[in-house]
């Protein structure tokens, strides 16, 4: 199916430039390669300045967007059952490569049907390439222009990372949107350090999209996937349409499920997406103009959306925020931005307002384990003692399961014992909190407003 260029430009879709406009030979581009069919489509449906609200469709559900998307590393958010992020609202799921590559094993995921059959979650799931953490990996990994030779922080034992190796992973994984295998440059660095890293990140770039153009069809589900033991009512998906040759054609005309049975969890749901889609990395350390030449020649190659990658690696936040300024512009409108890694609940704000579509973090589940929660009062620390006789909600402007029934001084009770339901209701609340922070700013976008955080009050609250 062909798109018309007058669909990019409107902003109705995100398939691969190369598979609808002819671009003249550049650096970096490779027509062979060119994606016969679209993996994604994106939409956007309102701006506000930089900031813009949009409806991404994936094999497994539609997302609306900016989005926020919880890390489970493991196939798993830390304490928290895939019926209650169901409940949540969360609408796509991050896995990490290099963990499940380690743990369960790519191969036996794969058998057991991708990622979502393995872990019963029938809406989209993203996974990363494993650079960032093969990186956090310094003292263990040996890195060459053949790919990346590690160590595994579980028994030391000694694994091979290359671009094909790790879209082989992604594939067997069968994450609706899969990364390119980069290296992350660390900080402070050399300016000779990071001109190389990017160099090899663009080479990279090539191969992995070369790997996953040739391999695709072995993604473990499709429109035909086996039933699983158990199945589970998929997120409904409303009417979407794209312009198609100067044509509006319906790609799901009902919500997925009326008048048919429920999705097969892992199935790609009616009227999407039948294939994966591979984003490619911006890097660049920070250093602006060479993030400019990294935007601009990872477009060359032609991905269907790009991710902003090696931030958060120690860099002061004004210079993160500068970064991610300096390089969404270069990237284009009609496909999905992402920021990877990154993301208080002020940050989320302020990174959609700068045109970013889609985040994750590991700070709203990382910190619940800690016994920091965020409010629209400020951040608490639930451990303190000045808690243990606060008759009061967590939060009284959250309306999460856990801010409507338990109170403060419960909750630190359940830590300071030591509980584990402290760590899964902390959680909850703090994955509540972020996905209320992203959808009041999806709201303010859709209203011509400027996306704000929730409150301006940001100290903790008075004992």
């Amino acid at each position: 199916m062909k798109v018309s260029g007058e669909a990019h430009r409107e902003g109705f879709c995100s398939a691969p430039a190369s598979c609808v406009r002819t671009r003249p030979p550049t650096r970096g581009y490779v027509p062979e390669l060119q994606f016969q069919t679209m993996s994604i489509q994106f939409r956007v449906e309102s701006t506000m300045g930089a900031a813009r609200a949009g409806r991404l469709l994936t094999p497994h559900g539609e997302i609306e967007t900016p989005v926020f998307m919880p890390v489970g590393t493991l196939a798993s958010v830390k304490g928290v059952p895939q019926d209650v992020l169901e409940d949540l609202g969360v609408q796509i799921l991050l896995g990490n490569t290099y963990h499940l590559y380690l743990r369960p094993g790519v191969e036996r995921v794969r058998r057991l049907g991708g990622l979502h059959q393995f872990m019963s979650w029938p809406r989209a799931v993203l996974t990363d390439s494993g650079g960032f953490q093969v990186f956090s990996l310094s003292q263990l990994r040996k890195v060459t222009e053949e790919g990346v030779t590690f160590r595994s922080h579980l028994d030391g034992s000694s694994h091979f990372f290359s671009p094909e190796s790790a879209m082989e992973a992604q594939i067997g994984l069968g994450a609706d949107i899969i990364m390119a295998f980069d290296e992350c440059t660390e900080y402070p660095a050399e300016p000779a350090r990071v001109r190389e890293s990017m160099e090899m990140t663009l080479r990279w770039g090539q191969r992995s999209k070369k790997y996953f153009a040739e391999h695709r069809h072995e993604v473990p589900w499709g429109r035909q996937s086996p039933a699983p033991s158990a199945q589970y009512g998929a997120k409904k998906v409303s009417s979407f349409e794209v312009q198609v040759s100067g044509k509006n054609h319906a790609i799901n005309g009902k919500p997925e499920n009326e008048g048919s049975a429920p999705a097969h969890v892992g199935a790609a749901a009616p009227g999407c997406p039948a294939t994966q889609a591979l984003f490619g990395i911006v890097q660049g350390g920070m250093d602006a103009k060479l993030r400019k030449e990294s935007a601009e020649r990872t477009v060359e190659i032609a991905f269907p959306g790009y991710a902003i990658g090696g931030l958060s690696v120690g860099e002061p936040r004004t210079v993160t925020r500068e970064i991610v300024e300096a390089t969404v512009e270069h990237l284009p409108s009609d496909q999905p931005r992402y920021l990877m890694g990154v993301g208080t609940p002020e940050e989320i704000a302020e990174y959609a307002n700068l045109g970013i579509d889609m985040m994750d973090c590991v700070l709203p589940t990382r910190a619940a384990r800690h016994g920091l929660l965020f409010t629209s009062e400020g951040k608490i620390s639930i451990k303190q003692a000045r808690y243990a006789g606060d008759d009061g909600p967590l939060d009284p402007n959250c309306a999460c399961r856990v801010c409507t029934r338990y109170r403060r001084a419960y909750l630190r009770h359940l830590y300071a014992s030591n509980e584990v339901l402290a760590q899964v209701l902390n959680t909850v609340h703090n994955l509540s909190f972020y996905l209320d922070t992203i959808g009041r700013v999806r709201h303010s976008i859709a209203l011509g407003e400027k996306a704000s955080f929730l409150s301006g009050v940001r100290s903790a609250p008075k004992p």
